[in-house]
């Protein structure tokens, strides 16, 4: 298995593509946006740029991995000749059930069909192809390159033989692969999702502020990352998106987003990517400044 499609050239699926290629994969990005694509080549180009300034990979191995990678926008074309495909588009159900039933029309039936999926469930996307013991979840965190774990997600029908072979591959990727099954937000996001979520309604109950909270997991529980600053990370529309996935899959009340959160989704305070949330990013990415709305 050398050759690689991922589809979607965004934060995750550059990642990805920077990953396998790094590795020595033979990888096909495919976006049909192309200057998502453009976007995400200069994005590799500047992680690959950083390693090479801090010693941990050559210029060489910098240009040996960028021309492991070949772009394109449709994914008939995209997937010819892959092993494997990773789906890392938007999270949002409708286009991931749409991009497997065109894959499952395109690709041969020895290839193994993968999303990056933070929430959505394996075995409803595996419901749209005609071999859904082909189809996988592979959740790569945030920095791909950087981030050890993936979440390998069992659907319903996923084969013993599948779910062994990219077990194993994560592992020739150098990250930690654990097998989970198949249930509304898997393990990560089932666990983190509640605490970010109670952080925003301790913030919206008023019982401390933005920079009290994160402050308190930071120095009292070891966290790198305070929860809010850590949502601002993630994007708050991932945050509400996943929540309600989980909402939707067990109908508990405790999965429920809070208001808060929600109407700053609907305000377009998504965090780090459109600039504000809890914090204000306008002048720097660190989360150094609070957002005027939660200053006392």
């Amino acid at each position: 298995m050398k050759n690689i499609a991922v589809i979607g050239a965004g934060t995750m699926g550059n990642g990805i593509a920077h990953t396998f290629a790094q590795s020595g994969f033979k990888v096909q990005l495919i976006d049909v946006n192309k200057s998502a694509l453009d976007k995400g080549i200069q994005t590799i180009t500047t992680n690959l740029d950083r390693m090479v300034s801090k010693e941990k990979i050559t210029e060489q191995q910098k240009a040996d991995t960028l021309n492991n990678i070949t772009l394109f926008t449709t994914i008939k074309e995209g997937v010819d000749c892959a092993s494997l495909v990773i789906e890392a588009a938007t999270e949002n159900l409708d286009l991931k059930l749409k991009i497997f039933k065109e894959l499952d029309e395109a690709c041969s039936e020895s290839v193994i069909l993968a999303t990056n999926t933070s929430s959505i469930s394996i075995t409803q996307i595996a419901a749209v192809t005609s071999k859904p013991e082909r189809v996988i979840g592979m959740h790569f965190m945030n920095p791909v390159p950087i981030m050890k774990l993936v979440e390998i997600i069992r659907g319903y029908n996923t084969s013993d033989k599948v779910t062994h072979t990219i077990m194993e591959l994560s592992k020739t990727l150098g990250k930690a692969p654990v097998e989970v099954n198949d249930y509304p937000g898997f393990v990560a996001n089932r666990i983190l999702m509640p605490m970010i979520n109670e952080s925003v309604e301790t913030l919206y109950n008023g019982v401390a502020g933005v920079a009290e909270i994160d402050t308190v997991m930071k120095l009292g529980m070891a966290h790198p990352m305070g929860p809010l600053q850590l949502a601002d990370f993630i994007g708050l529309d991932v945050c509400l998106s996943i929540l309600n996935v989980m909402y939707d899959g067990f109908k508990n009340p405790k999965y429920a987003p809070c208001p808060l959160l929600v109407n700053m989704v609907r305000a377009g305070k998504l965090g780090v990517k459109s600039g504000a949330g809890f914090y204000d990013y306008s002048e720097s990415k660190k989360a150094e400044k609070i957002s005027k709305q939660f200053l006392k």
